[in-house]
This record gives C-alpha cells, sequence and structure tokens, in this order.
C-alpha cells in the first residue's frame, strides 16, 4: 500500500508536534477505503465498529439508530442512512424509481430530498446494505463521496433553462468537479458489486487530463488517491457552481463557490471564485463558529481544473488534522487571512489570480411551480415540506411522484430548498402532470403559506445521533404557532426565511436564516436572527436559549418592535439586523403587551407606532428620569394634543 505524507505543520492553534486525530489513523489504516468496513460487512452483526462507521461513511452511508426505540438495558435498533451523490440534483428516472421500491423492500418506506441536493434512504438494515447499494449503483446512481472526508455532492441551480447558457455550463461544470474530485479507490465497487466497476456516464477528456497532471505538486503520482492522498481531506469539503444573481445554493456557505462569468454571447469565460464558507459549529466552543465565504479571485475556463486542485491541496496539506473541530478550510482561511490562503493557492496553481468580477444583486429562488423552460417544454417545481417523500394522511406524495415518473419518464432534479422539479415536459402532458399533483393533494406554490414554503428542517431525532433535540418533526407545529402569533399581531400575510436543526452543526443553514432555531438542549433552541432573504448575511446568536414553551411570549415583542418599525418593505431579518441586538434587547425588556397589542373595538382598530429612533429617545428620557416608558409616552402625547388644540 502506497503511503502518502502528512505535511508536519498544522494551520491553527495546535503545535507541529500535536497527535493528529485518531480517525487520521483510520484512514491511513483503511487501505484506501476498503477496511475495516470490507471485513465487518461479511459478519452477522447488525452494527459496524466506530472505525468501520468513519470509512463507511465515505461510501455514502451513516450508522444510526431509532432513539424512539432505545430500551435501558437492551440493545440499540441500528440501522443505516444511505446518501446519493448526484452532481446539480439531477435523478433519472429509472435511479428515482429503484429508489422508491428501495424505501420500502429495506428502508422505512419514505425518502428525503436533502439540502446538497441528494435523496437520503432511511431505515436500512446492516444486512440489507450491500444490496440497497448494488441497486443503486447498477441504475444509474451513486452514494460515493456523499459523505466522508473528502469532496461531497456538487450542488447547481435546479433550473433547466434551455435558452439561457449560462445554466447549462453550471450544471455541466457542477458534474466535472464532482468527477475531478471523485475518490478513484477501487474499494466502493469491490466491496458492494464484488469487483463489478459500473460508470453512470464518461468523464470529460479535460477532466480525466486534468486529474493526471500534476503542477506544481498538487497530486501524489504513484498514489491510487493522486488528488487526495492516503488521508484524503481533513474533513468534508462543499462545493458549488452557480450563476451571477441566482444564490438558489447559498453560495456563500461552500468551501468553494464557482460563479459562471460569460460574454455577451452565452459563451463561457471563466469564473469568480468564493472560498471558505461552512456553517458547523459547536455550542460553547467559541473557537468553532458559522462563517461565510471570501471573494477569492477570478479564473480562465481553461485553468479552472487547476485552480480547483490547488485549492484542494492547499486545504489537503495546511487544514487542521488534529483538532475536527478546527478541520474545516474556513479556520484556515479565518487563521491565515484572505491574502497568505491565496497567495498558497497561486503557489500551487503556477500562476496569479485575477481580480473578482463585479456581479449583480443576489436574489433567492426556489423555482417551485411551473416554468417554460426556453424550448418549448415545461419544468414544475413541486413542494416537499422539509424534503420529506412520503404518503401521509391527504398527501400522497410519494405516489405522486412514482406515478409521474412511471407515466412519463421524466428526469428529476432535487432543489437546494430541498424540494424536487421534474422538467423537459411536453405541453401536452402539462395539465395530465399538475392533475397527478392536484389528486394526491399536493398544494401550488401560490396556495403554500410562505412561512411554509422558504422553511427547512432537519431530520434531527430520532434518526441523528447528533441531534439534541426536535427538528423535522416540530418544524410544522413551530410554523404554525409563528403565523398564528403573527396574525394576532397584524401582520397576517408577513413571512420570512425560517430554518431549525437539532444541534449545532447547520444541516438546514439557520445560520443564514432571518430566523433560526438551532437545537441548544431538550425542547429548547438558540434564537438566531438578522440573516437576509436573499442569504447573504450571517445571522447571529439572540438567544442561547429558547424553550418550546416560551416561543409566543419571546418571539411577540420582536415582531411588534418590527411591525411598528421597519422601513417600507423592509424584510425582519433586514430590520434586525439594521436596528442591532440592543435595541431589541431593550424593547423586549420593556414590553407591555396591553400596549402595542392590536385591540379591535366597535370603531375599529387602533394602534399607536412610533419610529424606531423615536422608540429610543423615549426610552432614553425614561431611563434619565426613572420613570417608566408609559409615563413619559402619557406626557408626550398629552403635551401634543395641547399644543394641537391650541
Amino acid at each position: 500500500m502506497v503511503q502518502t505524507p502528512l505535511k508536519p505543520a498544522q494551520s491553527g492553534p495546535n503545535p507541529a508536534s500535536a497527535k493528529r486525530s485518531k480517525v487520521e489513523d483510520i484512514k491511513e489504516n483503511s487501505n484506501f477505503l476498503r477496511e475495516p468496513l470490507a471485513s465487518e460487512l461479511l459478519t452477522d452483526t447488525n452494527f459496524f465498529s466506530e472505525a468501520a462507521i468513519q470509512i463507511l461513511k465515505f461510501h455514502g452511508s451513516y450508522q444510526q439508530d431509532n432513539r424512539d426505540t432505545r430500551t435501558k438495558g437492551q440493545e440499540k435498533d441500528y440501522q443505516m442512512m444511505l446518501r446519493t451523490r448526484n452532481p446539480g440534483g439531477f435523478i433519472a428516472p429509472e435511479l428515482y424509481l429503484t429508489l422508491d421500491k428501495l424505501s420500502d423492500e429495506y428502508g422505512n418506506h419514505t425518502l428525503r430530498a436533502t439540502t446538497r441536493q441528494g435523496i437520503q434512504l432511511h431505515g436500512v438494515l446492516k444486512k440489507n446494505l450491500k444490496a440497497t447499494i448494488a441497486a443503486i449503483v447498477k441504475n444509474l446512481g451513486s452514494t460515493l463521496g456523499a459523505c466522508g472526508d473528502l469532496n461531497r455532492n456538487v450542488m447547481a441551480p435546479p433550473a433547466p433553462f434551455k435558452n439561457r447558457p449560462e445554466y447549462q455550463i453550471a450544471r455541466d461544470y457542477a458534474n466535472h468537479i464532482a468527477d475531478l474530485l471523485r475518490p478513484q479507490t477501487e474499494a466502493y465497487y469491490e466491496i458492494w458489486l464484488d469487483g463489478e466497476k459500473f460508470l453512470t456516464s464518461e468523464e470529460h477528456p479535460e477532466v480525466v487530463e486534468a486529474r493526471q497532471r500534476n503542477v506544481n505538486n498538487t497530486l501524489f503520482p504513484d498514489s491510487p488517491e493522486p488528488i487526495y492522498g492516503t488521508h484524503y481531506m481533513p474533513r468534508k469539503f462543499k462545493c458549488a457552481v452557480t450563476v451571477p444573481g441566482d444564490n438558489s445554493i447559498d453560495a456563500y456557505t461552500h468551501d468553494v463557490t464557482l460563479v459562471v462569468i460569460t460574454d455577451k454571447a452565452g459563451k463561457l469565460k471563466g469564473f469568480n471564485v468564493l472560498a471558505g464558507g461552512g456553517l458547523g459549529r459547536t455550542h460553547n466552543k467559541e473557537e468553532t463558529f458559522a462563517r461565510v465565504a471570501d471573494e477569492i479571485g477570478y479564473v480562465d475556463k481553461d485553468d479552472v481544473f487547476d485552480l480547483m486542485k490547488a485549492i484542494v491541496a492547499t486545504q489537503r496539506d495546511y487544514g487542521d488534522r488534529v483538532n475536527r473541530r478546527h478541520s474545516r478550510m474556513k479556520y484556515l482561511i479565518h487563521d491565515w487571512g484572505v491574502e497568505r490562503f491565496r497567495q498558497q493557492v497561486e503557489t500551487y496553481f503556477g500562476k496569479p489570480l485575477k481580480p473578482f468580477k463585479k456581479l449583480p444583486k443576489w436574489t433567492f429562488y426556489d423555482y417551485l411551480g411551473w416554468y417554460e423552460q426556453g424550448d418549448g417544454n415545461w419544468f414544475v417545481g413541486v413542494p416537499i415540506e422539509n424534503g420529506r417523500i412520503l404518503d401521509c394522511n391527504g398527501l400522497q406524495l410519494k405516489t405522486a411522484l412514482r406515478e409521474i415518473v412511471q407515466t412519463f419518464n421524466l428526469p428529476m432534479l432535487v432543489t437546494p430548498n430541498q424540494s424536487v422539479l421534474f422538467y423537459d415536459i411536453k405541453p401536452e402532458d402539462k395539465e395530465a402532470v399538475q392533475g397527478i399533483l392536484t389528486r394526491c393533494g399536493i398544494q401550488k406554490e401560490t396556495d403554500l403559506d410562505p412561512l411554509v414554503r422558504y422553511a427547512m428542517a432537519c431530520p434531527a431525532l430520532p434518526l441523528c445521533g447528533l441531534a439534541i433535540t426536535e427538528s423535522e418533526r416540530i418544524m410544522p407545529t413551530i410554523l404554525g404557532r409563528v403565523r398564528s402569533l403573527l396574525t394576532k399581531l397584524g401582520l397576517p400575510d408577513e413571512h420570512f426565511v425560517v430554518r431549525m436543526t437539532g444541534c449545532p452543526n447547520g444541516c438546514a443553514r439557520p445560520y443564514m436564516a432571518e430566523l433560526g432555531f438551532v437545537g441548544s438542549a431538550p425542547e429548547s433552541y438558540q434564537l438566531w436572527l438578522g440573516g437576509s432573504p436573499d442569504q447573504t448575511r450571517l445571522a447571529r446568536p439572540y438567544l442561547e436559549r429558547l424553550h418550546d414553551n416560551d416561543l409566543e411570549t419571546t418571539l411577540e415583542p420582536l415582531f411588534v418592535f418590527f411591525r411598528d418599525g421597519r422601513k417600507k418593505g423592509e424584510s425582519f431579518g433586514d430590520f434586525c439586523d439594521r436596528v442591532g441586538f440592543e435595541a431589541l434587547r431593550q424593547f423586549a425588556e420593556t414590553y407591555d403587551p396591553l400596549r402595542y397589542t392590536p385591540s379591535h373595538t366597535k370603531e375599529g382598530r387602533h394602534r399607536l407606532s412610533v419610529s424606531h429612533d423615536f422608540f429610543l429617545t423615549l426610552q432614553a428620557t425614561a431611563d434619565k428620569e426613572g420613570r417608566s416608558m408609559g409615563q413619559v409616552i402619557g406626557d408626550a402625547l398629552a403635551l401634543y394634543l395641547q399644543q394641537t388644540a391650541e
């Protein structure tokens, strides 16, 4: 087995002599992702060891147990979650039908669309894992690299516009980058298909050439893994490709985001490069934090693969392999600074990066509903609440998706907002497709509550081992309570981006939300505020622990302050960011619901509104004079009415 060296110096505060994490040893001893997974797969136990679990991740699976069924003194209810690797969210018809069948045959009868445009299959037993993965691969799918310390699923805008070439370019390069950074080990096919190799698509010749081109020692030429080497990456590595102005992919949250730059004729010129985003963190560990990506530069199209290798090599060789909490590339860039990071990338790249090109304003799109795709055919975005594909009560979502694929043989794209869309729908089939959706109880996007439409939640309990509290299962109730509160306060049509996770790892990207809930204790959440509607600004923690029972009493003063102090057209996230958390807390501390809640009388509803600046003036006066806000406001009104009468 060819071993590749690790650089002795680390990027972070750990000394060069510090002992590397045990996962590094597991990777080194795995014989390029084979052991102990291959051996343990042959045993009759219903679970894997810790070392095998770490290698299993590279193959696209996590070991979980059902925490709802845990019984003291008895063995855990072990089961596996499988995740597909499908760049840009593409799911071929035969693959979707296979996943649907597998979910019933081996899974828990549901599928889940993920925030990285993959599909997750839950509830697979260890004894059925090989058959499940083999079926996925033989039907144009893969799970290789969907998890683990390497490049994850590469994202791209899901809109299949045929008359906007930049969108096709983004999807093409999502596939190219995914192929370039795909693990080269034969372990995947040896373990799951007994050595029989299936290729879902032929790699672009430029990708193959780039993988073999050893520019400035970016490769390990004698290794089975020429880009990754023996130890792969320090932690997971996430990439995306998008087009200017389209932030459907949360562009600032990835390790690397490429932005397609075309000429006026729509031909590719190159890419803007963002790097250093990432949202995972740990409670009470201030050295861990969410971070948005920085503008790194611009690269010509002919050099983009070499640049990607240079960025990967920089993180591979200088990322922290001692403290896994500090191992993402965002910490390398934070510790070094953008300039030093750029210099090291340029050393591997062999030339300077060009200046970042100006971009238009970013806008979030979810692509729900019907769109003409530019060639006479149509695509339709189908809403999926929290990504869960199932049949339940009056909603027959799983049935609808299966029937549409079976009837019309349509390809599917998973969206970054956990929904799916069908495309290449012929005009004569449009009515029939919509008929299936309607018959199965799937709401049109115009009938959805926007709070629900733009919300996301992670799976959390009962299967995620990292979950501290509920997320997916409680999100509908939380959104219903938020809507009721807004209606009570005279804001029945107001909406904003709400995201929830059961732990601080940020899988549903709550740190970019206008209102984010991050699990911090059983039935309790950190409250994050101030993200932007288009997900271009990081939210900030407003409250460390909000118990579920205190939701309304905590949010009511914030919504009232927003209602009465917002600028015209201002969103809740922008308002919170503008006025600042000190003003939010000050208002909440002095809030009297009897004074601010709309009331109904025979004459109608009456409400006194004041601007934020005037409120702060009143608050300062009350503090200075040692009186209540009510007294100060009463005196001010009396004086105003007296002057008006005179």
